[in-house]
């Protein structure tokens, strides 16, 4: 049987479903929550049918992240039956918190792709790819927006942009910068490995890019603001 299907096949009765209040909730939300708290055959075909909601949003999520991913064929289904069994346990768990402030699958749907983010983020680390080259650190004005008519310069650029990695970056910049930017790391499995939040991430990232335009700025490099937001 494959990850997944036992919350689409049987009940998940035994997990403990906290109905959330009624009011003032859609009639679609109103009925998820009514069904899925209900007994018996109600609640399992409820059940059966948020499991392919969820499945079919896991399978479109991973492979709209497919080009950053290894993840393919029989494996990625895989993962987006893992993605909904999991988000369905924490769905079903939490339905008390729900408040009607969006509607219940677009809530729900929140679930499933958390969980997909979490899997290809720590399924990327099993196979990690050999460790890049400093080409890498070469191609970096073009990860950061210069002007192609400004290459000419890219050596100078690129000494600066180390200095800078090197000496003014936090440790903690550092080795995000360098993940993210340099090194080409979804940003997905940096988040798994370190434990931290997507937006988290963006933001170190936001920091060091923004240290790193002062920088060529005041060195003459470039004038023009704005390419730290690209």
């Amino acid at each position: 049987m494959r990850v997944g299907q036992a919350a689409a096949g049987g009940s998940l009765s035994d997990v403990e479903c906290v109905r959330a209040p009624a009011k003032d909730l859609d009639e679609e939300s109103a009925g998820w929550l009514r069904r899925l708290g209900a007994d018996g055959g109600e609640r399992q075909a409820a059940e059966r049918e948020l499991h392919a909601r969820l499945v079919r949003i896991a399978l479109a999520e991973i492979r709209r992240r497919s080009a950053r991913t290894p993840v393919t064929g029989q494996e990625l289904e895989d993962v987006a039956y893992q993605s909904a069994a999991d988000a369905m346990l924490a769905i079903l768990a939490k339905l008390g918190d729900f408040r009607g402030e969006s509607r219940f699958t677009t809530w729900a749907y929140r679930f499933v792709i958390l969980e997909v983010s979490s899997k290809l983020g720590r399924h990327y680390w099993r196979n990690p790819p050999v460790a890049l080259d400093a080409g890498q650190w070469e191609r970096l004005p073009d990860r950061l927006g210069i002007d192609p008519e400004r290459h000419a310069e890219s050596a100078g650029i690129l000494a600066e942009v180390r200095r800078v990695v090197d000496e003014e970056l936090t440790s903690h910049q550092r080795r995000i910068f360098v993940a993210i930017v340099v090194d080409g790391i979804p940003l997905d499995a940096l988040a798994a490995e370190l434990g931290l939040r997507r937006n988290a991430i963006y933001k170190v990232i936001f920091d060091a890019r923004r240290k790193i335009r002062r920088a060529l700025v005041a060195n003459g490099y470039l004038e023009e603001p704005g390419w730290e937001q690209r």
